[in-house]
């Protein structure tokens, strides 16, 4: 089978469920990790922060992830650090240095650890694809990403059309389904389309 990363874009660190998890005094239990001097796995960080959008993306990549030995297969990517495996854990200094920062290919401190990261990355697994689970219709991460990769970045076709929610439920059920999804190159895609008709409830 073909070797498979995953690319996951970031949650925001400046919704309300951050400023939940950034109070002081807040006393749940990721809150409570987050705050500690092992912090906690930015991948379970932010799918609280997210909800159900990075939840299906994590769930997703976790199920289908298949890299090559020596490499992460998930990797999300942030504000100021480039990519991270989603089991690098990160502290509260971290989130609040990521709620600062700004992604946009405009700003080096975001473009420069981006570029880096994935230029190494590609490097490590030259015969991988990496499925960017993400916004494809802006080049916020497409146009750093591709350059690294090249034709190998692709993304699911059932993305077109979709909006976030849409596509934490899709990849959630795809993930418990054990079903994946078709991928295509964003080099000369469609990245933007009709919206499909919504997923059907689940019983």
């Amino acid at each position: 089978m073909t070797p498979t990363l995953f690319l996951l874009s970031p949650a925001s660190c400046t919704g309300k469920r951050a400023q939940m998890l950034l109070r002081d005094g807040a006393e749940f239990a990721l809150a409570v990790r987050v705050r500690s001097d092992d912090g906690a796995p930015i991948g379970e960080v932010f799918a609280f922060l997210s909800g159900l959008y990075f939840r299906g993306k994590l769930a997703y990549a976790r199920r289908f992830a298949r890299p090559p030995a020596g490499v992460a297969g998930v990797q999300v990517i942030t504000a100021s650090r480039g990519l991270l495996d989603a089991d690098t854990h990160v502290t509260l200094d971290d989130l609040r240095e990521f709620s600062t920062a700004s992604i946009d290919i405009g700003n080096d401190a975001y473009r420069a650890p981006l570029e880096a990261a994935s230029a190494l990355l590609a490097r490590r697994s030259k015969r991988a694809r990496a499925v960017l689970l993400g916004s494809i219709a802006t080049d916020k991460y497409v146009g750093i990403l591709q350059t690294a990769f090249e034709n190998r970045l692709v993304f699911p076709r059932a993305f077109v059309g979709r909006g976030d929610m849409s596509r934490g439920g899709l990849l959630l059920r795809c993930a418990e389904a054990g079903e994946e999804l078709e991928y295509v190159p964003i080099a000369g895609a469609v990245r933007r389309g009709q919206r499909p008709p919504r997923l059907p409830r689940k019983r």
